[in-house]
């Protein structure tokens, strides 16, 4: 028996076979089933149950979610990156710019004569190409760390945000030996510098998250008395539980409507419990305006909200309508550029994250491309549709493999085999204790010169 792989006009596979069937199919005379003509617009409805929505999703309190990257400023304070070299940064920035992040911060140019070489050609680059993400960057509220934005801004011709930041809670102030007056005097100094140099102004309080409400209400409202136009709620230790999240932003707001200014809140993550994702969502969902993150999660410790997963839990929920097809580009620049690993098992740009070896879940989503259905096989055994996100369903074979993962992986392939050749591959990944690499598959075929193109 010989099974032969080919392609319909949908661009889904087909199989058939001579002399019989060794999985059935509904497209062998290329008719449409009844599964097949649910109505896209119908489909999540009439084919998943969606538990999330039962009692209502909350959606982000604001019209507009933006988002700002830290990748190449808090990120790379991660103890195990290598620091990129200017080119790579400008090869990351185009990528956060084909994702439709809004705004980047390229850097920290108070640290050093490289920091703030890096920082001019970065914001030098979206100027000259034109493009919409909008440059940042991080300070103290010092004039030392103030003046080297200006310095930024004023040699790109590139409007920068100068995002200044100072400890804000109890225990950082015994630490520093700081009062709050000192804090108080430090902020209105701080913002008025660097709105008196022409820039505009993100106040930060550090360890927002362990600080006391009183003292936060009163250290914003300095900052945007004094001209901030944004406030910035610093999980900095990764403390924060979602709930205290939405405790926290619910009070800011409170303290901002008592200004009377249009003043708006970003939320900016560690991820020192676990929990950066949940929380970052549950800012946006409570009001905050913007929210923080870094690509692979990078950064400080176990470091900040993941960029990548943050796009694409927006994306499921509705919540931004982006094309993310070249998420997994992104991920791999900054992978390469700062040599931190994927792990094969990371959420949707792992190597891992859509293949599957096991013989249950192959005969589902090949059952799925025998339909010429791509939204079911993207489906049937994913949470996540690899194709929204530039990936695709992989089929690999190994000791919990069944027969379609062979069919399977011949038919990717364009490949016909003999059923024995099938039983033959099966019966060597039984018996290993991996998955089988192509090298190894394409071995086995050939020991018969079995190897035949798709009708």
């Amino acid at each position: 028996m010989r099974v032969h792989q080919g392609n319909d006009a949908a661009g889904g596979l087909t199989l058939r076979s001579e002399g019989g069937s060794l999985l059935p199919t509904d497209r062998l005379d290329g008719r449409r089933t009844e599964e097949a003509e649910v109505a896209a617009g119908a489909r999540e409805e009439a084919l998943l149950h969606d538990w999330n929505r039962v009692a209502g999703q909350p959606g982000p309190a604001g019209a507009v979610v933006e988002l700002d990257d830290e990748t190449l400023r808090d990120g790379l304070q991660s103890p195990s990156v290598r620091r990129p070299s200017v080119g790579e940064k400008i090869e990351i920035l185009h990528r956060m710019e084909a994702l439709g992040i809004d705004a980047v911060n390229v850097g920290y140019p108070g640290a050093g004569p490289r920091a703030l070489a890096d920082a001019v050609a970065l914001a030098r680059e979206i100027g000259r190409a034109g493009l919409r993400i909008r440059p940042n960057c991080a300070g103290r509220t010092h004039p030392d760390d103030i003046r080297p934005i200006a310095e930024v801004q004023e040699r790109s011709g590139v409007g920068v945000q100068a995002a200044i930041f100072l400890g804000s809670s109890p225990i950082r102030r015994y630490a520093e030996g700081w009062d709050m007056d000192f804090l108080l005097r430090t902020t209105e100094a701080g913002v008025r510098l660097a709105r008196s140099l022409g820039m505009d102004v993100m106040y930060v309080t550090e360890d927002t998250t362990r600080a006391q409400p009183e003292d936060l209400r009163r250290l914003y409202k300095a900052a945007i008395e004094a001209g901030a136009s944004r406030i910035c709620l610093a999980d900095t230790v990764g403390h924060a539980t979602p709930w205290g999240v939405a405790n926290l932003v619910r009070f800011i707001r409170g303290v901002v409507a008592e200004t009377g200014e249009d003043v708006r809140i970003d939320w900016h993550g560690h991820r020192d419990r676990g929990l950066d994702l949940p929380n970052a969502l549950v800012a946006l969902a409570e009001g905050a305006h913007r929210v923080h993150g870094c690509a692979l999660g990078i950064g400080e410790r176990a470091g900040n909200t993941a960029m990548d997963l943050l796009l694409v839990n927006l994306r499921l929920l509705g919540w931004i309508d982006r094309d993310l097809r070249s998420l997994p580009e992104y991920c791999r620049t900054v992978s390469r550029a700062t040599g931190i690993p994927i792990p094969s098992n990371y959420p949707v740009v792992g190597k891992d994250a859509f293949e599957t070896s096991t013989g249950v879940h192959a005969a589902a989503i090949l059952k799925a491309m025998q339909k010429g259905d791509r939204w079911l096989a993207d489906r049937v055994y994913s949470g996540v549709p690899a194709e929204e996100f530039g990936r695709e369903q992989v089929i690999t074979i190994g000791p919990m493999s069944g027969r379609a993962n062979v069919i399977g992986w011949l038919a990717r392939r364009g490949l016909a085999v003999e059923e024995d050749v099938v039983e033959r591959i099966l019966d060597r990944a039984k018996a290993s204790d991996r998955v089988l690499s192509e090298a190894e598959v394409l071995a086995l075929l050939g020991e018969r010169g079995s190897v035949r193109t798709g009708a």
